[in-house]
């Protein structure tokens, strides 16, 4: 089976984040950029299905040159190889752009599953997965916290605050995952020295046809107008028992509307 992985550079969602004043997206220059967490379970998924069944993993990644230490860091868990689309004009691009732009470099791998982690810690949208499945056609089999794979055919326990459905379909599909499905490996030494000699095909705008007007700030469907910074933490209010304690929490809960 050929199993391609999507994975997203992000900034470490530990650590504090903010957005660049002079464009409104996201600042990754300075940041500490990281694997998006809900991917690795995605690799780590593709990794269980090519041990059972056989097959291929490419991971397939979209951003700027320094999204090539994550795309390492992915090969270092055990896929064969990668794709990076990079290209200056992608900066700023919206959800739709990068549907297109990956929806295309998919269309040269002949993926038969596509897998993803559920959201990305940065955007938390969760439609990527839906986009990507329209322009390829193709079953959209999300949330799963269970994959089963017989053939051609994939089962999958779609997760849901009541519980969970399970929904089928046949292959080629694109199959997002949440951190219930596994457990992700640590990469070993072995499978680190490896990673540097594993192919990274690299691709532009103009390998996929798509043209620079079409993504990027420009071509957004969505921006950030404008933002400011998380206002302080003020203190909170202070319940002193001198024998009426209960009555002055029970009107402090009243005049905050838990009671």
């Amino acid at each position: 089976m050929n199993i391609v992985v999507l994975v997203k550079q992000v900034p470490d969602s530990g650590a504090e984040r903010t957005l660049s004043a002079s464009d409104n997206t996201v600042e990754r220059g300075s940041a500490n950029n990281v694997i998006n967490e809900m991917d690795e379970y995605a690799i780590e998924e593709a990794l269980k299905i090519k041990e059972a069944h056989g097959g291929e993993v490419t991971i397939l990644t979209m951003g700027p040159e320094r999204a090539t230490e994550s795309i390492r860091k992915a090969l270092s868990m055990g896929p064969d190889k990668a794709v990076h689309v990079q290209d200056d004009a992608l900066h700023g691009s919206c959800a739709v752009a990068t549907s297109k732009v990956l929806a295309a470099a998919l269309g040269t791998l002949s993926a038969d599953l596509v897998l993803c982690g559920a959201e990305s810690t940065d955007g938390r949208v969760q439609v990527m997965p839906h986009m990507i499945a329209e322009r390829l056609g193709v079953a959209a089999l999300t949330g799963a916290r269970k994959l089963t794979v017989e053939g051609s055919q994939l089962t999958a326990e779609r997760q849901t605050d009541e519980g969970y459905e399970v929904v089928t379909a046949a292959t080629p599909a694109v199959v997002s995952v949440w951190d219930t499905i596994n457990e992700p490996r640590y990469p070993s030494f072995k499978g680190i020295m490896a990673a540097k000699k594993k192919p990274v095909q690299t691709l532009s705008l103009a390998d996929l046809g798509v043209s620079a007007d079409e993504v990027g700030a420009a071509g957004a469907s969505s921006a950030v107008v404008e933002f400011s910074a998380r206002p302080p933490r003020s203190a909170g209010t202070k319940v002193i028992d001198e024998g009426d304690g209960g009555t002055k929490l029970v009107e402090f809960l009243v005049t905050e509307k838990f009671v």
